[in-house]
C-alpha cells in the first residue's frame, strides 16, 4: 500500500466517522494491541480481506498518532501472525503522514480450503472470527463447521436415511428423470429403475448394507419429505412495509404468510405461484403496443429458487432452517441456509460459467428432473443460472441482483424499481447536465440513485462490460465530480457525489475565469470539477495537492489527475521539479505577455 492510498483511507474514515468492513484502525500508542488476532482472523475469513492501520486514534476522529516504536510494533505483528493457523503473511508497510509514523497490514482473504483462520492460543472454536460491519464477531460452532465442510466435498445430500426402503421413493416422482436418462445417456439404456437410482445415489446402502433412500432422494421423490425433515421446506412472507416488523395502514404485520411443502420439484412450482399471487404487473409501452410485465421475470424467480433449494446446506446443523422468501413493497429477498461453497468469490456471482456445487448428487439429479407441471429440466448445472438472471433483469430494465453472503447464509435481493422511471429520468437529466456520458455510465448513475453504492462487479452485472472498462468508466465519473470513490484498491466502491458541509468553494474571480476561458491558442475549457479546484487559487498563491484534497474533500489520486490535466492544458504550473515531490506546490500559470509593437 502506498502512502497516497493510506491518505485516501484516512480521508474516508474521517468522512464516514467509523471504521468500515475492510478497514480496522487502532491507536497502538503503547504497542501492538493484545487481541489484534481477532481482526487478523476476521479479515482472513471474510470476502476481500482487509487492511489494519496502526497509529490512528478512532476516539479522536481518526487523528494521526505516531507510533512510539514502529520497529517493535512491526516485529510483534509479524509474531502474532505466526501464531495464527494457518500462519498469515500480510503485506506490512510503514508510512509517514504529516510527520506521524503509521503501520499498515494488508490481510488477504484465505482460500476456502484454509478457512477458518484462527488464533492458536484460543483454539479453533474460540479463536475464529469474521468481519461484520466495522467490527469483528466470533464465529459460531455452526459457522466453523461450515468452513470445515467447504475444505472438501460435502456428502450430506447422499446421507443414508435409516428406516427407509426403496419403495418410499414414488415412481411417479422419479419416472420423468429415469426415462430421460434412458433416452439420452447410453450408459443407462436397458437398466432398471432401481439400478439407475443407485447410480445416481438416490438409493444408497445403510450401515448394515441394506438399500435405503438418500437424503436428496427422499427430498425429491418421497410422498411427504417433511415427515422426517419438517424445516426442509420453503416459507413465504409478504410484508406491508419496506422494513420487516413495521405494520401496514390497518395495523397488519403481514399481507400473506405461507408454508410450502412437498418434494423439491413441487416446491419450486408452488413457490413461483405464491410469489406471482402477490406480485403486481407493470405496463411497458413499446411503439404502438403496451406490454404488461410481472414485477419480477419468471425466469429470475425460477433460477433463484432452484439455486436456493439445490445449493442449501443439508448438514445436520443446517436442517433446522427453511429457505425463506420475503416480499417487501420495493424488493424480494430469497434466503438460503449455507454460504458460498468452493472457490467462488462474491464478486464473481453472475459471471457465465462460474459454478461450484455443495450438493453435487442433488444438482446432478436436477439436470434431468423437471419441476412439477414442466417438461424442462430444472437446471443445467453449468454456471449459467445466475448469468441468465442478470441478463433477464437487464432486459426488463431492472437492477441486477444483489447478494449478502455469510458463512451460513446466502441472501439474494431483487429490486422491483424500474431503473428508468419518470422521476429517475428527471433526476438523471438534472444531474448530468453539461456532461456527455456513455449509456453504461448513465445506467450506473441511475443504479446509484436507487441503491446508493456500487462496486466494479455491480457495474459489470449492470452493463455487461468487462471489468477493466468498468473501472475506466467509473474513474471518469469520479473525475467529473459526479460520484465519489469510497475506499481504495480491491475495497473500492462508489457513491453519488454529495455536497458536504464546510466544503463550499468560493466563486471564480475574474482572473481565474479568464485563465479557464478558451483562448485563441485553443486552450480547452476546464471541466466543472477542475473549475472548482481553480477557484481555490483565488485566495492563495500556491497550493499542494494534499491541501487541495483536504479543502475539496476528495481523494488525493483524483486531485492529482485534475492537476495533471490542468498542467497539460497550460493552466497550472509546478513550483517543484517532480509531481510527486513532497514539497511540490502548484500555482496559476501567468498568461504570456503580449509582444510590444
Amino acid at each position: 500500500m502506498t502512502t497516497d492510498e493510506l491518505c485516501e483511507i484516512l480521508s474516508t474514515l474521517r468522512r464516514v466517522g467509523s471504521e468500515t468492513p475492510h478497514v480496522e484502525a487502532k491507536k497502538a500508542k503503547g504497542g501492538l494491541p493484545r487481541k489484534l488476532y481477532e481482526t487478523l482472523s476476521a479479515f482472513a475469513n471474510s470476502p476481500g480481506g482487509g487492511v489494519i492501520v496502526l497509529g490512528v486514534d478512532e476516539l479522536a476522529g481518526f487523528a494521526n498518532v505516531s507510533l512510539d516504536d514502529p520497529a517493535k510494533v512491526q516485529s510483534d505483528l509479524a509474531s502474532q501472525c505466526d501464531q495464527m493457523m494457518p500462519p498469515l503473511r500480510p503485506l506490512i508497510g510503514l508510512h509517514e503522514v504529516d510527520g506521524a509514523i503509521m503501520l499498515t497490514a494488508e490481510v488477504a482473504e484465505l482460500s476456502a480450503d484454509q478457512k477458518p483462520c484462527y488464533y492458536q492460543g484460543a483454539g479453533m472454536v474460540n479463536g475464529s472470527f469474521i468481519r461484520v460491519g466495522d467490527g469483528d464477531r466470533q464465529l459460531t460452532p455452526y459457522e466453523v463447521q461450515a468452513f470445515l465442510d467447504s475444505r472438501g466435498q460435502p456428502r450430506y445430500d447422499v446421507t443414508a436415511l435409516e428406516g427407509t426402503t426403496p419403495e418410499d421413493l414414488l415412481p411417479e416422482r422419479y419416472r420423468p428423470m429415469v426415462d430421460r436418462l434412458r433416452t439420452e445417456v447410453t450408459h443407462f439404456r436397458g437398466l432398471s429403475d432401481e439400478r439407475i437410482l443407485r447410480s445416481l445415489h438416490a438409493l444408497v446402502p445403510d450401515a448394515q448394507g441394506s438399500l435405503v433412500a438418500s437424503l436428496y432422494g427422499w427430498l425429491c421423490f418421497a410422498a411427504y419429505p417433511q415427515e422426517r425433515f419438517p424445516n426442509l421446506c420453503v416459507t413465504f412472507t409478504h410484508f406491508p412495509a419496506n422494513r420487516g416488523g413495521e405494520v401496514g395502514p390497518r395495523g397488519e404485520r403481514t399481507l400473506d404468510d405461507k408454508r410450502i411443502e412437498g418434494p423439491l420439484p413441487a416446491m419450486v412450482t408452488e413457490a413461483i405461484q405464491v410469489i406471482k399471487r402477490s406480485m403486481q404487473k407493470r405496463g411497458i409501452v413499446q411503439g404502438l403496443y403496451r406490454d404488461d410485465l410481472w414485477e419480477y421475470p419468471e425466469l429470475v424467480l425460477r433460477e433463484a429458487l432452484i439455486n436456493a433449494l439445490g445449493h442449501r446446506d443439508l448438514a445436520p446443523a443446517g436442517r433446522g432452517a427453511q429457505v425463506q422468501i420475503h416480499m417487501y413493497p420495493d424488493r424480494l429477498e430469497i434466503i438460503s441456509p449455507g454460504g458460498l461453497f468452493g472457490p467462488i468469490m462474491p464478486d464473481q456471482l453472475g459471471e457465465m460459467g462460474v459454478q461450484s456445487s455443495r450438493n453435487e448428487y442433488l444438482m446432478r439429479a436436477l439436470e434431468d428432473l423437471p419441476a412439477a407441471g414442466d417438461n424442462r429440466p430444472m437446471c443445467e448445472n453449468r454456471g449459467t443460472g445466475l448469468a441468465a438472471m442478470v441478463v433477464a433483469l437487464r432486459e426488463a430494465g431492472l437492477s441486477p441482483p444483489r447478494f449478502d453472503v455469510s458463512p451460513t447464509r446466502f441472501k439474494l435481493m431483487l429490486s422491483n424499481h424500474t431503473l428508468y422511471d419518470p422521476e429517475t429520468l428527471r433526476w438523471l437529466e438534472a444531474a448530468t447536465r453539461g456532461h456527455t456520458l456513455g449509456e453504461s455510465q448513465r445506467q450506473a448513475l441511475v443504479y446509484l440513485h436507487h441503491v446508493q453504492r456500487i462496486v466494479n462487479a455491480d457495474y459489470c452485472r449492470l452493463t455487461g462490460l468487462d471489468s477493466r472498462v468498468a473501472t475506466r468508466e467509473l474513474s471518469d465519473l469520479v473525475e467529473r465530480g459526479l460520484i465519489d470513490r469510497d475506499g481504495v484498491g480491491r475495497w473500492t466502491g462508489y457513491r453519488l457525489a454529495a455536497a458536504r458541509p464546510g466544503t463550499q468553494l468560493p466563486l471564480l474571480t475574474p482572473e481565474v475565469a479568464a485563465v479557464t476561458a478558451p483562448t485563441g491558442a485553443g486552450r480547452p475549457r476546464a471541466k466543472k470539477s477542475e473549475t472548482s479546484l481553480l477557484a481555490l487559487f483565488a485566495k492563495t498563491d500556491t497550493l499542494s495537492s494534499r491541501e487541495i484534497a483536504t479543502a475539496m474533500n476528495v481523494p488525493l489520486v483524483t486531485v492529482r489527475y485534475w492537476l495533471r490535466s490542468l498542467r497539460d492544458a497550460g493552466v497550472l504550473e509546478m513550483t517543484g521539479s517532480h509531481p510527486n515531490a513532497s514539497n511540490n506546490r502548484y500555482r496559476l500559470k501567468a498568461p504570456p505577455t503580449p509582444a510590444s509593437s
